[in-house]
């Protein structure tokens, strides 16, 4: 038989059918396909794999206070400057009339949120480790988030008001003539993004007490007045209110609020 010119070797390295040898995928008796088991695997396109709709993005989950502050009142009273005023570096929080902490329940939910963020792909960052340090101060709280230059940052906290109030709120930054004043337009547009959610997903009424439809505007915040990125703060509701404080203690309740968290974040960023 008469040798094959190189060229035509090459090609057929390139198209193994082309020469007479077996295609991929058909077995050497009479290019049968081979059965499917024996098919070799394909990689399915990227469009084909689970689709993770946070990629790329960076949330800072800000869970308030902590529950050592109690143990170094010096630490956490120290004043720091929030632009428009002096305030304490950070407080205890409050609690349920039966001893459940804020510092708790902000923990609870915002490692429940983290964990659903990261699921859908996003890059998640906390402003503290755990629940039994102290701090870290409010001018800190905002620092993380610039740093890591999130697109979205909220803080976690529930509120301490008078036993007949109940509902929750979202707070969210004015101009003061500082590094917030560009990211205020985005805030808001966040701050709706997460009411809706949240009421939807919580079923937990607009504040009784505070804001307009459960919108407040504040200028007093370090966490806000220091942030360079989206922020907004969230009032789950009121820890002295019965009902309100029964939903803080009912771990099912907190992986609703995650989920609803979750979910206003993904819309805004969306």
């Amino acid at each position: 038989m008469r040798a094959l010119p190189a060229s035509v070797l090459a090609l057929c390295g390139l198209a193994v059918s082309a020469c007479g040898g077996v295609a991929t995928g058909e077995s050497a008796a009479g290019r049968q396909p081979l059965p499917v088991e024996q098919q070799p695997a394909v990689e399915k396109p990227a469009a084909a794999k689970a689709a993770k709709p946070l990629e790329g993005k960076v949330v800072v989950i800000d869970p308030g206070h902590n529950g050592g502050n109690f143990k170094d009142p010096k630490a956490i009273n120290k004043q720091v400057n929030v632009l428009t005023k002096w305030k304490a570096c950070d407080t205890t929080g409050t609690a349920t009339n039966d001893g459940y902490t804020e510092a708790a329940y902000t923990w609870d939910v915002s490692t429940r949120l983290a964990k659903i963020l990261k699921q859908r792909g996003a890059t998640v960052k906390l402003t503290r480790a755990d629940n039994t340090s102290v701090g870290p101060c409010i001018t800190e709280r905002a620092a993380i988030g610039n740093r890591a230059k999130a697109d979205a940052a909220i803080s976690v906290h529930a509120d301490g008001a008078a036993a007949g109030n109940h509902g929750f709120h979202i707070i969210m930054p004015k101009k003061i003539g500082g590094p917030v004043d560009p990211v205020v337009g985005d805030s808001a547009e966040l701050g709706l993004a997460v009411r809706d959610a949240f009421k939807k997903g919580t079923g937990v009424p607009y504040s009784t007490y505070i804001g307009s439809k459960a919108l407040n505007y504040r200028d007093d915040l370090g966490g806000l007045n220091l942030s360079k990125v989206p922020k907004i703060f969230i009032e789950c509701g009121n820890m002295r209110n019965a009902g309100d404080a029964a939903n803080f203690k009912d771990p099912a309740f907190r992986q609703k609020a995650a989920q609803a968290l979750a979910n206003g974040l993904q819309n805004y960023l969306s």
